[in-house]
């Protein structure tokens, strides 16, 4: 599982003229899945991510959580996440988990969060969206469960 996290000021997903997805203050979720990943890997994410210290405090320090911060979440499935670009110029996908998999695996991944007591707001799995964002910092971190 791969996710490539970015804090914002605001965050929205819209599929054709629809916004489907706003949030203010918190996180966008960039998320990919290959073959094997499985609950392990969500509760993994969920709890990294709720408790990650990237938020500043009082004193100007990135010493709170989203947690601590009472902040949102867009959560956007994206299997480019797992494109392979070592070899030619077309990017390779075979790593990303086919759609039959990857979206219970992005739902499961959403409900988990959910169940934190944050505020989520999703993309729509398979679509062809437009996310718009103002990165705060900019903070933007890759996380992925590769070494569980």
């Amino acid at each position: 599982m791969r996710v490539v996290l970015q804090r914002v000021k605001h965050a929205k997903v819209r599929v054709g003229h629809e916004t489907v997805g706003e949030i203010e203050n918190g996180l966008l979720l960039f998320v990919g899945f290959t073959h094997d990943d499985s609950e392990p890997d969500l509760t993994y994410m969920v709890d990294k991510i709720a408790n990650l210290r990237i938020f500043e405090d009082e004193e100007g320090k990135m010493n709170d959580s989203l947690l601590d911060v009472g902040g949102s979440i867009l959560s956007v499935s994206q299997f480019t996440l797992y494109g392979e670009t070592r070899k030619g110029r077309r990017p390779n996908f075979m790593e990303a988990a086919r759609p039959e998999v990857a979206e219970p695996l992005y739902e499961r991944f959403n409900e988990l969060l959910r169940d934190t007591g944050m505020f989520i707001r999703t993309g729509k799995f398979g679509a062809m969206m437009e996310v718009e964002l103002v990165n705060d910092g900019p903070v933007t971190l890759t996380l992925d469960t590769d070494h569980l």
